[in-house]
């Protein structure tokens, strides 16, 4: 999915603290890829709990009291499809011109999740966390934390598309985290987190769906500075990218891709099949109502 070309975007709508590191210790440690396969199985709120490093026994702490610069070379369309760390931004104003009116419509006020990209070691509101959780959301502080480099973690590792809207996905997922924030139900992650009925798996299934929410408006939102739809029309193959996405990251493939077994009772996000089901409902209804997760019998039909 390709933004219009005249789409005027704001660079201090993100916090850019990449490159920030404090200095580094060598020593030995678990691969970061392996703590990347267990952040995405049980979340990355237990790895910040845990407090764990990247696994390379290189510690590269940044400031968290320094706030981030502004992506400056990020300024139209033009420069989201050409840059990612530009479409990662364009992509949160959409969702924000998206989220803003409709909440309005049911009664909830809108804020603006904060928009960090980050690399090495970030400390946040939930804690310390390494480029190993992969993209996540802070409820602590309200903010979505990127490591760019996940985004061809995404392909490489994971199997899925290097599509935009593949990338796409992954954003407005964590600004999904915080829509729940805002309408109470993220909690639910936190006080039953795993199995694959459970609290975690349906606050994950219901992210994605409220991704695909977005993605069937997407195309309408304005640009408050052009005034033209931040997105043009996409095309089949599009969301064929966003469901590969959705699926690289389902649990089932995750843990066989890990240890060559599928143990449902360790799941926190669902299975690959269901996300990419919960990600369609959002998108062929673009229906808040839909997206209840929590009223679903089967997990497996929306």
């Amino acid at each position: 999915m390709s933004f219009n070309d005249n789409v005027q975007l704001d660079p201090s709508r993100v916090s850019d603290r990449r490159g920030r590191g404090r200095g580094a210790v060598v020593g030995g440690g678990v691969g970061g890829g392996l703590l990347l396969i267990l952040s995405l199985i049980f979340g990355p709120g237990v790895v910040d709990e845990l407090g764990l490093d990247d696994g390379s026994g290189t510690t590269q702490e940044q400031d968290a009291g320094v706030p981030g610069g502004a992506i400056t070379e990020c300024l139209t369309g033009a420069d989201a499809n050409e840059q990612l760390d530009c479409r990662i931004l364009a992509t949160a104003e959409s969702l924000d011109g998206f989220w803003l009116p409709y909440l309005e419509q049911v009664g909830v006020t809108y804020t603006q999740p904060g928009v960090v990209l980050f690399s090495g070691r970030q400390n946040t509101g939930c804690g310390t966390a390494t480029s190993a959780v992969g993209p996540f959301y802070c409820p602590a502080d309200e903010q979505t934390y990127y490591d760019t480099a996940f985004f061809d973690d995404l392909v490489t590792r994971f199997g899925a598309s290097r599509g935009p809207l593949a990338q796409e996905y992954v954003v407005a997922h964590e600004f999904g985290h915080h829509i729940q924030n805002l309408i109470g139900t993220l909690g639910a992650a936190q006080q039953d987190p795993q199995g694959p009925e459970s609290g975690g798996v349906r606050v994950e299934l219901q992210a994605d769906c409220l991704a695909g929410m977005w993605a069937a408006h997407a195309v309408s939102v304005p640009d408050p500075e052009s005034g033209e739809p931040f997105l043009r029309p996409f095309s089949d193959t599009d969301l064929q990218d966003a469901l590969s996405a959705a699926a690289s990251v389902g649990d089932d493939r995750i843990q066989e891709a890990a240890t060559g077994q599928v143990n449902p009772e360790g799941w926190t996000h669902g299975s690959s099949a269901q996300r990419q089901a919960w990600f369609s409902e959002g998108f062929e209804t673009g229906d808040l109502a839909s997206c209840d997760t929590f009223a679903a019998s089967d997990l497996d039909r929306p």
